[in-house]
């Protein structure tokens, strides 16, 4: 006797969900590229008689429904998913995040009409919990940051849903080749510019798959421009990229929200990435102050490793006299850390001094000479 089993009604709904986040991509406009005006230093006469220079210029995803460089991440994680069978309509979604993916991925869930479960560290922002929560989402906190992976997985068994895992599916649910990811949209604002092909591409890894979209793209496009990645404190990217090593682990979770993981992730790519450089938690959160002051509004603690680094090969290409320009990430807006990085009092709980790196950061800015915390001349 022939069996069957009809799953049609399912792909109904899945239609109905991936049409919806689709409506609500094309409602919302691309980020802007913001060019920051360096000074005087930064430009000189050429061979040629001609003004040259480096300049610098600031993808700010801040301006996502969300809030974050994660809504493009959370977006592509949901359609990946839907397009693979892994989410209907009862399916709980649960996801291992420290913050911002969870925020996204939580508005994503709402609006297709799914639970949504983060599970995170006890010791993320207040402010991220209560966006989470704002968004429909429900918060499991854990208080050793490297058991979120199998906390979330098991928290799918139990509940018979779907770990969503942007820890290793980030790489592979975004389309590196186009289809208007990240690449392709900076690459499109700078088209009209003094230097429209960087010289570098600057961006911190906590899924890695931000690192691994655009490494990706600048070769698929032949592109010259070099990729940088940063990476904090107690984090294992760096070690791991400078050793070859990539079974190493950290006992204790990166200070700097959004970036930087105890382990090496599987959508960390590393053959795509041309440099790394560690920067240490104190340069992070100065230059987050730094650039905080020079735009006029707040931004994140991955900001602020962005920009350090961002800054730093500003510097060289300055001093090597080397025209060009430099182009990194706004990651989400200050506002979420004013209990956390911008109080003086919890810096100092956590053993973050700044005084000195900000101080050669508003050097650096006023004469063009690059110190780093320390260093004396």
């Amino acid at each position: 006797m022939t069996r069957s089993v009809d799953h049609r009604a399912n792909r109904d709904w899945v239609r109905r969900a991936v049409r919806v986040i689709e409506a609500d991509s094309r409602r919302s406009a691309d980020t802007h590229l913001l060019k920051v005006a360096l000074p005087a230093w930064a430009e000189w006469t050429g061979n040629d008689g001609c003004r040259v220079g480096v300049d610098l210029y600031v993808k700010d995803e801040s301006t996502h429904p969300t809030g974050s460089l994660k809504h493009r991440l959370a977006r592509s994680l949901f359609l990946y998913a839907l397009s693979n069978g892994w989410i209907n309509e009862a399916t709980t979604v649960i996801e291992a995040s420290s913050g911002s993916t969870a925020v996204s991925e939580a508005y994503f869930a709402k609006l297709i009409g799914v639970p949504f479960v983060a599970v995170m560290a006890s010791s993320t922002s207040a402010e991220k919990t209560r966006l989470i929560e704002r968004e429909g989402g429900r918060c499991h906190l854990v208080d050793n940051p490297a058991d979120v992976y199998e906390v979330a997985a098991r928290l799918a068994r139990d509940l018979g849903g779907h770990y969503i895992d942007q820890f290793t599916m980030a790489e592979r649910a975004t389309d590196w080749r186009g289809n208007n990811n990240i690449a392709e949209s900076i690459f499109d604002q700078l088209a009209d510019e003094r230097y429209p092909i960087p010289a570098w591409a600057v961006v911190g890894a906590g899924t890695g798959g931000t690192s691994a979209t655009i490494g990706r793209y600048l070769r698929y496009r032949g592109y010259d421009t070099g990729l940088c990645v940063v990476d904090p404190e107690y984090s294992v990217f760096f070690p791991a990229y400078s050793s070859g090593d990539g079974a190493l682990r950290s006992e204790t979770g990166s200070r700097i929200e959004g970036i930087g993981r105890p382990r090496v992730e599987p959508s960390f790519v590393s053959q795509v990435i041309d440099r790394m450089l560690a920067v240490p938690d104190s340069s992070s959160v100065a230059a987050m102050r730094f650039f905080s002051e020079l735009l006029d509004r707040r931004v994140g603690p991955s900001t602020g490793s962005n920009i350090h680094g961002a800054l730093l090969l500003v510097a060289e290409m300055v001093a090597a006299g080397e025209p060009g320009s430099v182009v990194t990430l706004l990651c989400d807006p200050g506002e979420r850390y004013g209990a956390t990085y911008f109080d003086d009092d919890w810096l100092a709980t956590a053993d973050l001094h700044i005084a000195e790196p900000l101080t050669a950061l508003r050097q650096f800015w006023a004469d063009g000479s690059w110190r780093e915390a320390g260093e004396t001349t």
